[in-house]
């Protein structure tokens, strides 16, 4: 983390307690998931009904509605995460790939439920993937800013290190 963080007590206790709230956004994002279900059929289920269930498909305005709130939610997310995660002392090759895939997850995310109800079932695929990598990335952001507020180690903010 940046010197300038490790030596403000109160800055540093806001990113502590930012980082308590995104450890618990994870948690209830996994917990809501799990009413979906983590396989094929109930995530299609989920997305475009069942008569053997009588679920209905998710309604067009219902699912723009979440997008509308996904998009915006996960943006702020990210950047406080990612940039959080800019003062580390982490590879910048590194810092890039998580960057990346946490933005690329988050968008296939919220892009895979339209896949599956609009375009083909097969998307519950994807949705999953970019699940599971959207948590694995923010688990790891999270335990990153976690391990570098409270080291010693420097930050290598700005340092081009490859």
């Amino acid at each position: 983390m940046s010197s300038d963080l490790k030596r403000n007590e109160l800055l540093k206790l806001i990113v502590l307690l930012t980082v308590i709230f995104f450890i618990f956004l994870w948690i209830t994002n996994l917990l809501l998931y799990l009413q979906i279900g983590f396989s094929y059929d109930s995530i299609v289920t989920y997305y475009r009904g069942s008569e053997e269930t009588f679920r209905p498909a998710k309604s067009y305005l219902g699912m723009l509605q979440e997008s509308h709130f996904h998009f915006f939610s996960m943006a702020i997310i990210l950047v406080t995460l990612t940039h959080l995660v800019l003062f580390t002392g982490l590879n910048t090759i590194f810092k890039l790939i998580l960057i990346i895939s946490s933005y690329i997850s988050a968008l296939g995310d919220i892009l895979g439920g339209w896949l599956i109800r609009y375009v083909s079932p097969l998307f519950a695929y994807f949705k999953l993937v970019s699940f599971a990598i959207l948590q694995l990335s923010m688990a790891l952001m999270v335990l990153i800013i976690i391990y570098y507020l409270f080291s010693s180690s420097k930050s290598y903010y700005g340092a081009n290190r490859y």
